[in-house]
């Protein structure tokens, strides 16, 4: 697959979620073409976060990439990030708003009311906490910025077993279209990209697992046999790459997508 070229060099792109698939792909694409970059996930996961920086790093020039830990879903925590990425590498003017948490896998009724609440904590609070403060830094400097929020597929159409999931990425869907309006006039655009089956990678063995676990209609009780149902609702009989998303994140976040605004772009092989 050809990638298109972009040059981001003098732009500080701040990146949630980094140390997860999606988030690495794009970080590694961005280094590649000259952004500084600020990589942020949990403490927990911070040996990953570091591989992330690495691959960066040997990408692009090693003293522009950072990782800094954060979570989320605290406002201080978003905020501290914030401030940490702009006193070593200059205020953020595009943001990738990853960070999220696939849940649990069963049906409606079945459903645990506290990882309802931690899904709607990470996927909606968390990109609104990221959202909000990378736009308040944004509107402040004065300057254009793009800002791209990974909602799901799912939050379109709805997926059996993920209730919560489908509910918190319609969420961001909604937030990426009421802050593309508020935040036009200060010449910052606000898009979102909708992945469906996506892999390699450690979701699509958890989704399909998980699938496989959960009990339904809709999926087989064997996990080769739910990875072959998943393919069969694609038009293109395969799964996306992560390379094939960050292509998509990288153009909404250059100028050549200067008059693009409040879009959920769908990643889906014509699901």
């Amino acid at each position: 697959m050809m990638s298109a070229s972009y040059d981001f060099s003098g732009s500080t792109a701040l990146i949630t979620g980094a140390a997860g698939d999606i988030g690495r792909a794009v970080a590694r694409r961005l280094a590649g073409s000259g952004a500084r970059i600020a990589l942020t996930d949990l403490p927990m996961v911070s040996e990953r976060l570091e591989a992330t920086r690495e691959e960066c790093a040997a990408a692009g020039e090693e003293r522009a990439i950072v990782a800094i830990t954060a979570d989320v879903t605290d406002q201080a925590s978003v905020a501290a990030c914030f401030a940490a990425a702009t006193d070593r590498l200059g205020s953020p003017d595009l943001v990738f708003n990853n960070a999220g948490y696939q849940g649990a896998f069963a049906a409606t009724p079945d459903y645990p009311t506290d990882d309802f609440s931690r899904v709607l904590a990470v996927n909606v609070q968390g990109v609104f906490n990221v959202l909000r403060e990378g736009a308040r830094r944004m509107r402040a400097e004065g300057s254009p910025g793009s800002i791209v929020n990974t909602a799901s597929m799912a939050g379109v159409h709805g997926a059996p077993n993920m209730i919560a999931y489908s509910a918190s990425k319609g969420a961001v869907i909604s937030l990426t279209q009421s802050a593309s309006k508020d935040l036009a006039p200060s010449g910052i655009r606000v898009n979102a990209i909708s992945p469906a089956f996506i892999g390699p990678g450690a979701m699509w063995d958890r989704q399909v697992e998980l699938q496989a676990r959960a009990g339904s209609q809709y999926f087989s009780a064997e996990p080769a046999e739910v990875a072959r149902q998943m393919i069969d609702q694609v038009p293109m009989r395969r799964y996306g790459t992560v390379d094939e998303v960050a292509t998509t994140v990288l153009w909404l976040l250059s100028e050549d997508a200067s008059y693009i605004t409040g879009q959920n772009i769908a990643i889906t092989g014509g699901i």
